[in-house]
């Protein structure tokens, strides 16, 4: 199986690397695409937030701590013995993929583009927590913001919350338990998801089920995120569903993640672009 999903993912990454194209926003039409491929996907600029939680970053990547794992990310829910680093190591969003979603939320609260009342932050959902440098990349853009974030393993949500303290946000809500049954809970909860960052349960009927639970919390300009789209052949058929489902306007492939868009105005198109 192992060989299997190897072999997998070395197709689809070479597949990616032939057809996906490095735009600056030349042959995306819609203004709001093209503005954001062109001044957040493709921005270079670090911003105010991200050096301090790279450091808290650099302290998960260096912490011997043994933690018990509750680890639903593959569908076996197995406890397992395992120390900070290595989970560092193995399962946090690379820096340059969790900017990419610090830019996205910064840019879905532009008023611009956005008819939010001033004073009302955007409705974030992130289906797995991990140590939680991802959830502070979300968090960070405004304290307005509401983040509420899944995770089943208590372990991992304590030391999430650590990291979230060192970094002084105070804007998020972790629930913990199993996502299938927390989910509708943080639904509820939230009213509306105007950004969702789903990297949970890695396959492909937890990730539609997760999809379709989602969806009618959403408007025309909310985002899904889906993580790790080329990770498996399920979770490679989970996002081909995904995009051809009729509520969906436009996608958009970065190869470790893929972005779905709803607005009608959209031209209906898939894009694969280079990062």
């Amino acid at each position: 199986m192992e060989l299997k999903q190897t072999a997998y993912r070395i197709i689809s990454y070479l597949r990616h690397h032939l057809t996906a194209w490095h735009t600056g926003g030349e042959g995306i039409h819609s203004p709001y695409l093209f503005y954001w491929v062109r001044h957040c996907l493709y921005d270079d600029n670090r911003y105010y937030a991200f050096a301090s939680i790279e450091r808290q970053r650099v302290a998960m990547l260096c912490s011997s701590n043994v933690l018990t794992v509750n680890d639903y990310g593959t569908g076996k829910g197995r406890n397992n013995q395992r120390t900070v680093k290595d989970i560092a190591a193995s399962s946090l969003e690379k820096p340059k993929n969790a900017q990419i979603l610090f830019r996205l939320v910064q840019f879905l609260g532009d008023r611009e583009w956005n008819s939010r009342p001033q004073d009302k932050g955007l409705h974030i959902l992130e289906l797995g927590t991990s140590l939680g440098i991802t959830t502070a990349y979300l968090a960070s853009p405004s304290a307005k913001n509401k983040v509420v974030t899944l995770e089943g393993s208590s372990a991992l949500i304590e030391t999430a919350r650590g990291n979230w303290n060192k970094l002084g946000l105070t804007n998020i809500t972790a629930i913990e338990g199993n996502i299938d049954e927390t989910l509708s809970q943080a639904l509820q909860q939230l009213q509306h998801v105007d950004m969702a960052f789903v990297d949970a349960n890695h396959t492909e009927e937890a990730t539609l089920r997760y999809w379709e639970a989602i969806v009618p919390y959403t408007g025309s300009k909310s985002v899904i995120v889906f993580d790790d789209i080329h990770w498996s052949e399920e979770m490679g058929r989970a996002w081909q569903t995904i995009q051809q489902d009729k509520r969906v306007a436009c996608t958009m492939d970065l190869y470790d993640m893929g972005l779905v868009f709803f607005d009608p105005a959209y031209l209906h198109k898939h894009y694969r672009l280079r990062i």
